[in-house]
């Protein structure tokens, strides 16, 4: 019995889990904001089947409210806009292939000058879609009012049910760039101590270069995951949750840099030391000890950035603090060997440099105290931008309070 019921149990709860997801609630929100728009234009339209309000309300519903206030209005205008210029059009002229083309070209320029950004398109394709269903102009008015009740509602529903909050998503992707970051570190350390073909350190030089789209990736979960908080009545410290993560990403964007540089510089050891050892076996255990150290320095970092829960957050800066001193430990190890290395063999001493100091310049990114100095300075500069504007009425109050006393 208690076999059946954990075998019931267990898809039932990650059922509920993936319901919390933001994607399954976006797609839950956006179906009923469409819905909901498709019922209201029956009771208001003369058409007969008014798909044009459940398609504004899908187009406006959109994954964060910062997006849904900022491109909602654009997309509105790009429509109505469309709907104009083909119900000019459906008084003149049929359907063919030149009117088809003249309504494009007009569609067109005309979004230039009515300020739909990136909408553009959309002018063109509602123009399109408006002519090819009517001729009539009441119908392509009906269009105007079904466009304006799915605005309406998508806004609405909006406001009713905030959209959901993406940092989750974000955090796993700034986590998981993390862990390809370590596990690229470790296959360099596993290359310090045996003989390592050129084209084998060219791989993982390669490797390092492709972490390139990875940032791209998680920049753009984090972009979502910052419009999810602007103005998101569900989110109390939204300024703050922004500017950890982002500045966690950049301190992760800047060791991705280093991390490139560092895997040249041991594609080129490996190119001048063809058919031996990198270093010495000394030199090339120390240094795949200092390398996992940081591997395991930049981990303890993401998830860091990425905890929320301030207990969480106090246990993982004690983590990070203690992979930062034993790397620190592992570095001045390792930097007395080179020296002593160097002393007897100066071959190639300035790659042994250059990679002390790669290694030493992702531990100072990876500071604590380098990110509290960054942390305040974004904060100081977010929080100014935010009371900007505040400043800007209280100067245009206190005009119209000086003009109203005399």
């Amino acid at each position: 019995m208690q076999d059946v019921r954990g075998a019931v149990a267990a898809p039932v709860a990650d059922l509920m889990r993936r319901g919390r997801e933001p994607v399954v609630v976006q797609t839950l929100r956006s179906t009923a904001a469409a819905t909901i728009a498709y019922v209201v234009a029956l009771q208001l339209s003369n058409e007969t089947a008014p798909l044009t309000a459940p398609l504004t309300a899908l187009l406006v519903v959109q994954v964060t409210l910062y997006n849904t206030l900022t491109t909602g209005i654009r997309r509105v205008n790009s429509v109505v806009v469309g709907v104009l210029i083909a119900i000019g059009f459906s008084a003149l002229v049929g359907l063919s292939w030149w009117s088809l083309g003249l309504i494009i070209l007009a569609s067109l320029t005309v979004g230039q000058f009515v300020r739909v950004g990136e909408f553009v398109p959309e002018v063109a394709i509602s123009a399109m879609l408006v002519l090819g269903v009517t001729r009539v102009g009441d119908t392509a008015w009906d269009r105007v009012l079904e466009t304006l009740i799915g605005a309406v509602v998508g806004l609405l529903f909006n406001f009713v049910l905030a959209p959901p909050v993406w940092t989750d998503t974000a955090g796993e992707s700034i986590e998981g760039l993390a862990r390809r970051m370590r596990q690229l570190l470790l296959r360099s350390g596993e290359q310090l101590t045996t003989r390592t073909p050129p084209e084998k350190a060219a791989e993982q030089l390669h490797e390092a270069r492709r972490l390139d789209n990875d940032i791209a990736e998680v920049d753009a979960a984090l972009r979502q995951a910052e419009d999810s908080l602007r103005l998101n009545p569900r989110v109390r410290e939204g300024l703050l949750n922004r500017i950890l993560l982002r500045t966690g990403l950049d301190t992760l964007e800047i060791c991705t840099v280093v991390l490139r540089v560092l895997a040249r510089t041991l594609a080129d050891l490996a190119k001048e030391r063809e058919g031996e050892r990198m270093f010495p076996q000394e030199v090339g255990v120390a240094l795949q000890e200092l390398l996992g150290h940081v591997a395991d320095a930049v981990v303890s970092f993401a998830v860091l950035v990425t905890t929320q829960v301030s207990t969480n957050a106090d246990a993982a800066e004690e983590r990070l603090a203690e992979e930062l001193r034993a790397a620190g430990a592992s570095r001045d190890h390792v930097a007395r060997l080179l020296l002593d290395g160097v002393r007897r063999d100066p071959r190639d001493w300035q790659l042994h440099g250059a990679l002390l100091t790669e290694v030493n310049r992702i531990l100072d990114e990876l500071d604590m105290e380098h990110r509290g100095r960054r942390l305040m300075e974004e904060l100081d500069r977010g929080t100014r931008e935010q009371l900007a504007p505040r400043a800007w009425l209280d100067r245009v109050r206190g005009r119209f309070a000086r003009g109203g006393g005399r």
